[in-house]
């Protein structure tokens, strides 16, 4: 116990980033830290919710899956081998558990006619609705043309500012300053599909 409460009072990943602070909050958290994994479960939520949310989830079974994968973490946490490799252990967790999930729900019982006419309509006006999903399901389309590696990199930046480049760059293992370009270039491929097929803009 003298091991834990020195590393609740004086934090081993103080002043640490990246790879080597997950490593040291890893270290102490299988030594029991509740503050280590409380450290984690910060530092990291925002990679794992925009996983899940990339991965076609809606918010409330993004959430869903975002605990699940902490769970599953805290239940093996001695037996991930490379404690610098958590973000990518992470990411490759939840891209499954969200998979598990659409299939779940894609295999669940279809809603019946009369369940559908009790629910109160959220949608907006036909018109509007229609020139959303024309838009949409173009961009999709044309996003699904992508490199995997430009798919995954806009998925992980699209609702990150550049201080969690960082983190996308340890995902990917690629240095952190070619992610900004990179990301431009796949944006710039990504406009080029939409004007190829006159959905630009």
């Amino acid at each position: 116990m003298t091991d834990v409460r020195t590393a609740e009072a004086d934090p081993p990943w103080e002043g640490l980033r990246g790879a080597e602070r997950y490593a040291a909050c890893m270290h102490a958290a299988r030594a029991g830290s509740r503050i280590a994994r409380a450290t984690l479960v910060k530092d990291l939520t925002p990679l794992v919710w925009h996983v899940a949310r990339g991965n076609g989830l809606d918010r409330t079974t993004a959430e869903d899956v975002v605990q699940t994968v902490w769970l599953a973490l805290f239940s093996h946490i001695n037996s991930l081998a490379e404690p610098k490799a958590l973000a990518s252990w992470l990411i490759t967790t939840t891209r499954r558990e969200a998979h598990r999930v659409r299939v779940k729900v894609t295999n669940d019982l279809p809603l019946t006619d009369e369940m559908a006419e009790q629910l109160p309509s959220t949608q907006p006006q036909p018109e509007d609705e229609a020139l959303r999903t024309d838009r949409d399901t173009r961009l999709w389309r044309a996003f699904g043309e992508l490199p995997e590696k430009c798919q995954e990199l806009l998925r992980l930046t699209v609702l990150a500012g550049r201080s969690e480049y960082r983190l996308v760059a340890e995902a990917m293992q690629m240095k952190r300053g070619s992610i900004g370009p990179t990301r431009g270039r796949c944006l710039n491929t990504l406009r080029e599909l939409l004007d190829t097929e006159g959905g630009g803009g």
